[in-house]
């Protein structure tokens, strides 16, 4: 997220605008509260990144009606006529990727533990689903829980750590981001399992594609945060310009490594 804001920002600079980042910390409240500044401070458009796809419609809404054009950046907001363009991870296909992998690498049986992100971010269900659509297919893969981490890694370790005790017979671990990948991992280092558990992660962070090589991590799906930044800065030059007819939402592909 550090990484989307900054790339966002620079571009934004590069076209010859003055940019500010603003960090809601996945708070609706500090979010609407941002929004309500931006909105009196008369900036041009915004690029977002947004805390809760339901909880962030208002805000969005608020700025389309004061003139100021909003460009989701990765993370969905469910309505499609606020934003003037979405520019999203195909976060569905990534993880039907992630699925396939992770039955072959399994030889289709054995148990297996899910951590969501976080239940407000579409991106965590659109991965979870995209898992099992392959997963569920193979009678021999028994999921043993199935908790949310909130895409953080400390707390994903807490609750792999609880899972482990309740479910010491794990064979692997679907996570929905990075972070919460590392967190198992540590979990599962401490408990002297990580040779045995085979752990797959969502993003492409660079710590976790270290650890791929290092046979530790056994795969992730690679987001283009770059892209989906640079492509936001790019529409929202273009709207101040006098263009309107943006795609409603653009998905960018995600790869497997």
């Amino acid at each position: 997220f550090v990484f989307l804001a900054e790339t966002a920002a620079a571009k934004a600079k590069a076209l010859g605008y003055e940019a500010k980042i603003f960090d809601s910390q996945n708070n609706t409240a500090l979010e609407s509260d941002h929004f309500e500044n931006i909105i009196v401070s008369g900036f041009d458009a915004i690029l977002f990144n947004s805390t809760d796809a339901n909880g962030s419609v208002a805000n969005v809404l608020k700025a389309k009606a004061a003139g100021v054009p909003v460009f989701c950046m990765d993370r969905e907001v469910n309505s499609l006529d606020g934003p003037a363009s979405q520019i999203l991870s195909d976060s569905y296909s990534g993880a039907v990727a992630i699925g396939k992998y992770f039955t072959q690498q399994l030889h289709k049986k054995g148990n297996y533990v899910e951590l969501l992100g976080l239940v407000g971010d579409n991106n965590t269900w659109a991965r979870s689903k995209g898992f099992h659509s392959v997963v569920d297919n193979y009678p021999g893969l028994k999921m043993l829980a199935q908790q949310s981490a909130d895409f953080d890694q400390n707390k994903a370790m807490e609750v792999m750590e609880s899972i482990l005790q309740a479910h010491p017979n794990v064979d692997a671990v679907f996570c929905g981001n990075d972070g919460m990948a590392m967190g198992a991992y540590q979990a599962l280092v401490s408990n002297g399992k990580a040779d045995k558990v085979k752990v797959f992660g969502f993003d492409g962070a660079e710590d976790v594609i270290r650890s791929i090589s290092d046979n530790k991590v056994a795969a992730t799906g690679m987001q283009f945060p770059k892209v989906m930044a640079e492509t936001a800065a790019q529409f929202a030059d273009e709207y101040i310009k006098g263009r309107r007819d943006f795609p409603k939402k653009i998905p960018v592909a995600v790869e497997l490594v």
